[in-house]
């Protein structure tokens, strides 16, 4: 399915976050297409640098990007771009950032020790972005302001609490994402 003859604008958004968050999971329950996968078997080559702690049962990674699209009205089009989350994809991550409007930072609460450096890449190119909190089964729930001070979040950065798999928790996620880039770019006008 090709994009309609009558869009005029297309807005590149990246979902980002640490090894194992959700992105590739929450790309592909937004995408109007079938997303584009970069997933492979894990193997042992990787075992010393990919942390299996929390995600025993991962067996595939992304290594280079997930690609969706999401068309919002007969002229607006989002192209929704997965990044891998371990370090050694830096550049790869660095090179999709190029051109993105914002991003949507997704975190676990068993893991959020693994969200700085992706959220330090993100603040060091200057994305405005938001953060989602990936609800898995059995992860531990607290406050929104526990989770703010464990990120260091600026007051204005919108937090919300998504499940990958469900298309309207995910939907409110990246509008929290759009909401917060409508405003960011009011005020700098």
């Amino acid at each position: 399915m090709y994009v309609r003859d009558s869009v005029r604008q297309s807005v590149k958004l990246l979902i980002v976050g640490h090894f194992a968050v959700g992105k590739t999971t929450l790309v592909g329950t937004l995408s109007e297409i079938r997303p584009l996968r970069t997933e492979e078997r894990m193997t042992q080559a990787g075992a010393p640098v990919d942390d299996l702690s929390g995600v025993p049962d991962k067996t595939h990674t992304t290594v280079a990007m997930d690609f969706g699209r999401l068309t919002l009205s007969d002229r607006l089009v989002l192209y929704l771009f997965g990044t891998p989350g371990q370090g050694r994809f830096k550049r790869l991550w660095e090179d999709l950032a190029r051109g993105a409007l914002g991003a949507l930072v997704l975190v676990d609460t068993r893991r959020l020790d693994q969200s700085f450096e992706i959220m330090d890449l993100v603040e060091r190119h200057g994305l405005p972005y938001a953060v989602a909190v990936n609800a898995f089964d059995g992860a531990p729930v607290f406050p929104e302001a526990e989770v703010r001070e464990a990120l260091d979040l600026h007051p204005a950065t919108p937090l919300v609490t998504c499940d990958a798999r469900d298309r309207a928790s995910s939907a409110r996620a990246l509008i929290a994402l759009v909401d917060h880039l409508i405003a960011t770019d009011r005020e700098a006008s």
